[in-house]
């Protein structure tokens, strides 16, 4: 796939998906994007910047981010990674205190179906250009 974004696919906020990381290369097509099928049947949807606390919390859940498994491509993880993540195991890290970073503009619109935009609104990691409707920031300090 060439370009920024991949026809047809959509991110959580409406806009076409962008590109989630090639170093190491991400995606269950193995293809940099955070996109989804029939075969991916976890949903590899969540575009995550992963810290050291949540690769350690996936572990214990015995999803293993760190080993590395050439056989599947798979060279390990290390804290500022990016990593399309399943969407359930995402929101369980989030529901245990300890979610990564979110690349909203890289997460594929089909993990609404199992995490709330609120929840990855509020690890995101990159800045929409516009971010209104999505959620209402506190008022300023001192209005009335």
């Amino acid at each position: 796939m060439s370009g920024p974004f991949v026809p047809g696919e959509r991110n959580v906020l409406g806009g076409p998906l962008e590109q989630c990381g090639t170093d190491p290369v991400t995606g269950f097509y193995r293809d940099g994007w955070c996109c989804t099928g029939p075969e991916d049947i976890g949903s590899h949807t969540v575009c995550t910047v992963v810290s050291a606390e949540f690769l350690a919390l996936q572990a214990g859940l015995g999803n293993d981010l760190t080993t590395p498994r050439p056989e599947f491509g798979f060279p390990g993880l290390v804290p500022g990674d990016r990593w399309c993540v399943v969407a359930v195991r995402w929101r369980q890290a989030y529901e245990a205190g300890v979610p990564a970073g979110v690349v909203l503009a890289a997460t594929n619109v089909a993990a609404l179906e199992v995490v709330p935009l609120e929840m990855l609104v509020a690890q995101a990691v990159d800045v929409p250009d516009d971010v209104s409707g999505l959620e209402s920031p506190p008022p300023p300090a001192g209005s009335p």
